[in-house]
């Protein structure tokens, strides 16, 4: 594949006056034109308003003026509003919505001097680890144009890997933003829970408030790890609607500079599904690589929250949020079903369902459970700097768009495994609200992509961040 800038190089040849943004602009767009057919990451263009940016960033350079990403063409996630194009989170009906006031993070981003190219697909609802829906179709991974890019990032992630801008914004709710970056090869960051607005990364035709979500996050997307701590000094912040400032200084440097002062758990088998031979592979890459790097590295710690109880748990939170809004007929089927579960079904088939009808006194409980397993690992994190740990068991899978999900099979080195399964990975830094940072390991035997996750201490994002650039 072709060898693309990164941001960080390209604000390098801007400021010495090598390249304009112009130029950068339609380098861009002349890519999206000759590849995108056959990918279809970008789903809603905007190539005159980018022209329009990039002229402006080149007239700012000249003035003498300079901001964090001035003249950088990047991309952000269909799900954010932004003025004048469409927001349709993949739904049909909202096909023809289109919001009056740009996210907290598109705001950030043009306060920054980015130059956006457009949105990137995402799957129906953003509730599906590919990217596909009846507007927009199917994004295939840049890689093998038969398998997905993942999801619901998906978009983003083949437009970094086919070099069609720069930078891209996403989520993450189930490993959104780590999953699609590990099945291209490319590098995202969930950051900690809270840390950066979400406000206008809101289903059609809500209202967008500044609203604390339980799970999901807003995160960058880049083809380096520098790119990343770049991306999030811009995101990071709480909304200025609550008070916050559009800038992070608050969080603290990571805990360290060099390799060989990281203290790493590597964690590769998980109690509920198999890790494939490709992935094992790419996690015992970074092993090594951290070991001859002169890192503390550690393969089993008592200290480890229960990966079972901790998987059931995400699964309670990750479904019970998923049905809020079903229509009451289809609920009352899920109560149904439920209330025929045996007891001691303990699948996470049966969590999920379980999930679905929680009742408000049951996801008390499921939340105190969460704040135990917090604690858990703070007291890791007081031996530990880092966890690594696979982000699914399997590089990117082929396209499979059965409309009934439960019937979808994932497959692990020729067994069979049920489709959301392989969410458990995701989880183990969501669940918590922790940080985790997706890294590329190498390919697989196929020659897929293979990425791993570096989950970090909650508010300590510039740990795992610093790890990934130091690998």
């Amino acid at each position: 594949m072709e060898k693309f800038q990164t941001a960080e190089e390209m604000l390098a040849a801007l400021r010495a006056g090598e390249v304009s943004s112009v130029e950068l602009t339609e380098e861009a767009i002349a890519r999206i034109e000759r590849d995108d057919t056959a990918i279809n990451a970008i789903c809603v263009r905007d190539f005159e308003g980018a022209r329009v940016a990039a002229r402006e960033a080149d007239r700012e350079r000249a003035r003498g003026e300079d901001r964090a990403l001035l003249g950088i063409p990047v991309t952000v996630k269909e799900c954010y509003n932004m003025v004048g194009l469409p927001t349709t989170w993949g739904l049909p009906e909202y096909r023809e919505f289109v919001p009056t006031e740009d996210a907290v993070q598109v705001s950030r981003l043009k306060a920054a001097g980015a130059v956006v190219l457009g949105k990137t697909n995402v799957p129906l609802g953003l509730q599906d680890i590919q990217s596909f829906n009846e507007i927009y179709g199917t994004t295939s991974n840049p890689w093998d144009h038969d398998r997905t890019s993942g999801g619901s990032s998906g978009g983003s992630a083949a437009a970094l890997a086919a070099g069609f801008g720069a930078l891209s914004i996403g989520s993450d709710l189930g490993g959104s933003l780590r999953t699609p970056a590990h099945f291209c090869g490319v590098y995202a960051h969930k950051p900690t829970l809270g840390l950066a607005a979400t406000r206008g990364m809101v289903v059609p035709p809500e209202p967008a408030l500044p609203v604390d979500l339980d799970l999901a996050v807003v995160g960058p997307m880049a083809r380096s790890a520098g790119d990343l701590t770049l991306l999030l000094d811009v995101m990071a912040g709480a909304d200025p609607l609550t008070g916050g400032k559009a800038q992070v200084t608050s969080l603290p440097p990571a805990r360290h500079e060099r390799l060989s002062d990281f203290r790493v758990l590597v964690v590769d088998e998980h109690p509920l599904i198999p890790t494939g031979a490709a992935v094992r592979a790419g996690v015992q890459r970074v092993a090594g690589a951290l070991v001859d790097g002169g890192a503390q590295v550690e393969r089993h710690s008592p200290l480890l929250p229960d990966l079972v109880e901790g998987a059931r748990l995400y699964m309670q939170f990750l479904f019970s949020g998923s049905v809020a809004r079903f229509p009451v007929d289809e609920y009352e089927q899920l109560q149904i079903q439920a209330a025929g579960l045996s007891a001691d079904d303990q699948s996470l088939d049966a969590a999920r369902l379980r999930a679905m009808v929680l009742s408000h006194r049951d996801w008390l409980e499921v939340n105190s459970q969460r704040e135990l397993h917090r604690h858990g690992w703070r007291r890791l994190f007081e031996e530990f700097d880092v966890v690594v740990c696979p982000i699914t068991p399997t590089p990117a899978f082929r396209h499979d768009h059965n409309p009934d999900v439960l019937e979808r099979r994932l497959d692990i080195d020729g067994v069979e495994y049920p489709y959301f399964d392989q969410l458990v990975w995701a989880g183990l830094a969501t669940m918590p609200g922790l940080p985790a940072t997706a890294v590329p390991a190498g390919r697989s035997p196929e020659g897929l992509p293979v990425g791993v996750q570096l989950i970090g201490p909650m508010f300590e994002d510039r740990t795992p961040l610093r790890l990934a650039e130091l690998l």
